[in-house]
């Protein structure tokens, strides 16, 4: 079973009903509109709502950032890369890979951000990296919820499969990028890869990447956090998108590669 907390991450989780639950349980000294609609939502499905000690939720959250609701429901369902891929929602596939994020409060930013802006799903390692764990559903404010997430078991391999099952260009976030990350032009079937936090990515997983692109900083600092840099190409991705259905074009942009090596 999963503890899912907070008020956005167990409303979202109710609404989707993507889960079964076991309980909803409710701090005793926590009422407001907020926390009555989750009570009002949960009975109306059918759910268990427990008014406890905040202790209690303390202990079972194993954290006190809960805002005085939690949730024990199943586990998050992962799904299939290929299923990922044949429900893509625009003509062209937008799919972030994740190489090996072990913050869940990244891994729950970058998942609020893919939400915002379409992406059709995420790509997770199955180890040395965090699942969609509770402090992650957080950090997504539910958002988890919605976005499809694939858990594979080789994110290189992964990659191939991409590139020669469904002709998805490998577009990879680096600080060794050769060109930035807005001079490209992302209406193509895309798989944005980020590295993990401090270390970027994998070499092997660099090699396999079509393109590599930066992004320009002005500063002393070098680089990003990573939910921030890839919230930022996502958005790119998204902004070239729309402007190309409104018939904008997308000025100061280059054209993909046509070939790969």
């Amino acid at each position: 079973m999963d503890v899912i907390y907070g008020i956005h991450p167990v409303s979202e989780a109710l609404k989707s009903r993507g889960r079964s639950f076991q309980y909803v349980a409710i701090a005793k000294d926590r009422m407001d509109p907020r926390v009555q609609r989750i009570v009002e939502d949960a009975r109306e499905s059918g759910i268990t709502v427990r008014f406890l000690p905040r202790d209690f939720l303390d202990r079972t959250a194993n954290t006190n950032m809960h805002q005085g609701v939690i949730a024990v429901t199943s586990k998050k369902e992962y799904l299939d890369l290929d299923d990922i891929i044949e429900k893509k929602r625009g003509e062209h596939a937008f799919v972030v890979v994740l190489d090996g994020i072990e913050d869940p409060h990244n891994l729950g930013a970058l998942i609020r951000s893919a939400d915002g802006a379409g992406v059709d799903g995420v790509v997770i390692p199955e180890r040395r990296a965090v699942g969609v764990t509770g402090t992650a559903m957080k950090a997504s404010a539910g958002a988890a919820e919605y976005v499809p997430i694939a858990r594979v078991t080789n994110i290189a391999r992964s990659i191939e499969d991409l590139k020669d099952k469904y002709n998805v260009w490998t577009v990879g976030l680096d600080e060794r990028g050769t060109q930035n990350y807005d001079e490209i032009d992302y209406n193509m079937s895309l798989a944005l890869v980020l590295g993990a936090e401090g270390k970027g990515l994998h070499d092997l997983v660099r090699k396999k990447c079509d393109l590599l692109v930066k992004i320009p900083m002005a500063g002393e600092v070098s680089s990003l956090n990573v939910s921030v840099a890839g919230g930022i190409v996502m958005y790119e991705v998204s902004r070239q998108r729309r402007a190309k259905v409104a018939g904008a074009g997308s000025p100061g942009t280059t054209s993909k590669k046509k070939n790969r090596k």
